[in-house]
C-alpha cells in the first residue's frame, strides 16, 4: 500500500488554469513575484516535507498516543523532532506577518499547506494550526506591548498557541463560563479556573505555550458581555525576552478520545496564573471570534485533508485487491475497482475532495483580496464572501469529509475495520471535526440566521450572481451546457429556500429544522460551481488530470448534485413533523 501523495498537480491546476490566481493574487501589492509558478514550487516542497516527515508518524502516533505522567505531557515518538523541523523549514511562518518575522505569503498558499499537513497527520497539524490562529487574534486585538513581546514566537512557531474556552458547565453557551481574572495592579491579572477539551494545551517540544483564555473580571456582568480574553503563557518571560519561571497553570488530565490520539487534548487548571488582557474588557468573545473563525476554516480543511488521504488509500487498494468476477462473467478474480459499487464510492469521494479543494482555494483568495486590495469596496466585498462561506466550509467539508472516510473504509471491507490498515483511524480522526470549533448544527444556524442576511442579503446575491454568470458563459458549450442547466435548477431551489427562511426569520423552530439541510444544499451548489469551472478549464487538454476532471465532474452532476432538489423538498416540509412528538415519546 502506498502512503499519502500530496495532490500538488491538482493544486497547480487550480492556481494556474481554474481560479485566475496570477490575475487576482499575484497582481496584489507586493506579491508580483508570488506567481502560480512560484506557488507550485512552494507546494512541491511542502508536499515532500509532509510525505517524508509527517505521514510516517501518523499511524504509530495514533497507536502510541499522547500521555501524561507527573504533570508532564509526552507526545508520540518523533513529534518533537518533526515540529522543530517544521519550524526550521519555515512552514510555521509561511503566511505570518513579516513585521513579526513571518514570510508574508498569501493565505491561499497557507490553506493548501494546511490541507497537505492535515492529510498527512491531522494530530500534528493542530499544533501549527492553533498557533497561527492565536497569532491572528493577538495581532488584531492585542496591545502594541503584547504584540511586540509575544507575536514573534507565535508567528514563527517557536512558541505554540492554544485557545481555552470550554468549561464543564459552559460548552456552546459560553455565557455560563466561570473562570475569573483578578487584577494584580501592575497591568497583569491572576487567572483562575478549569478548562476542558483544550487541544495543544501542552506538549514536550521544549518551547512556550501561549493560551488565550476567556475569563471574567471581578465586576463583569453575567452572560457573554462579561467575558474578557487573557494571554496566559506556560512560561513567563524574563526582561531580556528569554523563557523564565513556570506559570501556575497545569494539565489536570488528558481527555480519552475517539480519535486524534496523538494530539494532547487537555484539562487545564489555571491557579492564579499570570496573564494579560487582550483587547477591551468585556469584549473577549469578540476578540476570540477572530481566532475561532480562522480555526473554523482550518477545521474544514482538516475534513478535506482526511478525506483526500482516505480516498487515495482506498483507490490504491481497489486497484490491487482481487475479488469477484468481471461484469461479463468472463474473468475471475478481478480487481475490485471493476465493480460498480466500489467505483461509485471512490467517485463520490473524488466528487467531494476535488471540488472542495477548489472552493477552499477560491475562498482563501478572497481572504487575500480582503487583506490587501487597494480598493476598500473590493476588500469589503471579499471579506463578506469569506464570512458567508466560513460556516459552509466548516460544516459541509467536515460532514462530507467524515462520510468520505467511511466510504473509503468500506472499500476495504473487513480490512478497513482493522487498525493496521489505517482506514479506521481516518474515520475516528475525522469525527471530531464535525464537533469542535462549534458543532455543525451551530454552523448551520449561523448560516441561516446570520450569514445569508449579510448586507441585507447582498452578499448571498453577489455570490449566486457570480455562479450564474459562469453558467451563462457556457451557452453553446455542448459538453457543459446541460451541467450548467442542472446547476441553475439547484440554484433556483436554493433561492426559493432562502426566500422562505427570510419570511420565517422569527420562527426559531423553522430555522432550526431547515438549517443543516440548507447548508448542505448551499454546499452542493458551490461544489457544482467549482466542477463547472474545473471541467471548462480541462476542455481541450489531453492529460490524465484533465480526463479525470471531465469524468469525475460528470459523475458529480449525475449522482451528487441531484441531492440538492431532495434537500430543498426536506426544508419545504417545514418543522411540523420534527416538533410534533412529545419529548417523553423519544
Amino acid at each position: 500500500m502506498s502512503s499519502y501523495t500530496p495532490p500538488i498537480e491538482d493544486m497547480k491546476f487550480l492556481l494556474g488554469s481554474v481560479l485566475d490566481y496570477d490575475a487576482r493574487i499575484a497582481a496584489l501589492p507586493d506579491w508580483d513575484e508570488v506567481t502560480a509558478e512560484f506557488a507550485g514550487e512552494v507546494l512541491n516542497e511542502a508536499g515532500r516535507f509532509a510525505a517524508d516527515k509527517l505521514a510516517p508518524l501518523n499511524l504509530p502516533g495514533d497507536e502510541q498516543g499522547a500521555s501524561l505522567a507527573d504533570g508532564l505531557v509526552t507526545t508520540p515518538t518523533g513529534f518533537p523532532e518533526a515540529y522543530h523541523a517544521y519550524v526550521e523549514a519555515g512552514w510555521a511562518s509561511l503566511s505570518g506577518s513579516p513585521e513579526y518575522d513571518g514570510q508574508g505569503l498569501p493565505r491561499t498558499l497557507q490553506i493548501l499547506l494546511d490541507e497537505i499537513v492535515s492529510a498527512a497527520n491531522v494530530s500534528f497539524g493542530l499544533f501549527p494550526g492553533l498557533t497561527s490562529g492565536a497569532a491572528e487574534a493577538l495581532a488584531h486585538h492585542g496591545s502594541d506591548e503584547l504584540k511586540a513581546k509575544w507575536l514573534p514566537g507565535l508567528v514563527t512557531g517557536t512558541d505554540c498557541g492554544a485557545m481555552a474556552l470550554t468549561e464543564a458547565s459552559a460548552g456552546t453557551d459560553l455565557g455560563l463560563l466561570r473562570a475569573r481574572a483578578e487584577p494584580v495592579g501592575d497591568g497583569s491579572y491572576k487567572v483562575t479556573g478549569t478548562k476542558i477539551f483544550i487541544s495543544s494545551g501542552d506538549q514536550d517540544f521544549g518551547n512556550n505555550v501561549v493560551h488565550l483564555v476567556l475569563a471574567r473580571l471581578p465586576d463583569a456582568p453575567a452572560g457573554v458581555k462579561g467575558i474578557s480574553m487573557f494571554l496566559v503563557p506556560k512560561f513567563l518571560k524574563n526582561e531580556d525576552g528569554s523563557m523564565g519561571a513556570r506559570n501556575t497553570m497545569s494539565v489536570g488530565a488528558l481527555e480519552h478520545k475517539m480519535g486524534i490520539h496523538a494530539q494532547p487534548t487537555c484539562v487545564m487548571n489555571y491557579d492564579e496564573a499570570i496573564g494579560w488582557l487582550v483587547g477591551e474588557p468585556g469584549r473577549g468573545l469578540n476578540a476570540m471570534f477572530t481566532m475561532m473563525n480562522k480555526e473554523r476554516l482550518f477545521v474544514g480543511i482538516q475534513g478535506l485533508g482526511l478525506a483526500e488521504a482516505a480516498v487515495q488509500k482506498a483507490a490504491d487498494y481497489a486497484r490491487e485487491r482481487l475479488q469477484g468476477r468481471s461484469a461479463d462473467g468472463s474473468r475471475a478474480p478481478v480487481a475490485i475497482i471493476e465493480h460498480a459499487d466500489v467505483r461509485k464510492m471512490l467517485l463520490t469521494g473524488r466528487g467531494f475532495t476535488e471540488a472542495a479543494r477548489a472552493l477552499a482555494t477560491w475562498t482563501a483568495m478572497q481572504m487575500d483580496v480582503a487583506s490587501r486590495h487597494p480598493d476598500a469596496a473590493v476588500r469589503a466585498e471579499a471579506d463578506a464572501m469569506v464570512a458567508l462561506l466560513t460556516p459552509v466550509i466548516k460544516a459541509a467539508f467536515t460532514d462530507m469529509g467524515f462520510e468520505t472516510t467511511v466510504i473509503a473504509q468500506q472499500v476495504f471491507g473487513g480490512h478497513g475495520y482493522i487498525h493496521e490498515w489505517g482506514m479506521e483511524q481516518f474515520v475516528r480522526d475525522a469525527r471530531i471535526t464535525q464537533i469542535y470549533e462549534g458543532t455543525n448544527g451551530v454552523q448551520a444556524m449561523d448560516l441561516v440566521g446570520r450569514k445569508l442576511a449579510l448586507d441585507g442579503g447582498a452578499a448571498f446575491e453577489r455570490y449566486v450572481a457570480g455562479i450564474e454568470a459562469d453558467i451563462a458563459a457556457l451557452a453553446g458549450n455542448q459538453l457543459l451546457e446541460s451541467h450548467g442547466e442542472a446547476l441553475a435548477d439547484a440554484i433556483a431551489a436554493l433561492r426559493r429556500i432562502v426566500a422562505m427562511l427570510v419570511e420565517n426569520k422569527g420562527d426559531v423552530s423553522a430555522l432550526g429544522a431547515a438549517a443543516t439541510d440548507t447548508l448542505r444544499l448551499f454546499a452542493l451548489v458551490s461544489l457544482g460551481w467549482m466542477w463547472l469551472r474545473m471541467m471548462r478549464a480541462a476542455q481541450g487538454l489531453d492529460t490524465p488530470l484533465a480526463q479525470r476532471k471531465q469524468q469525475v465532474g460528470a459523475f458529480f452532476f449525475a449522482r451528487m448534485l441531484p441531492q440538492a432538489l431532495a434537500l430543498a423538498a426536506q426544508v419545504e416540509a417545514g418543522p411540523a413533523t420534527i416538533m410534533a412528538m412529545d419529548a417523553e415519546l423519544f
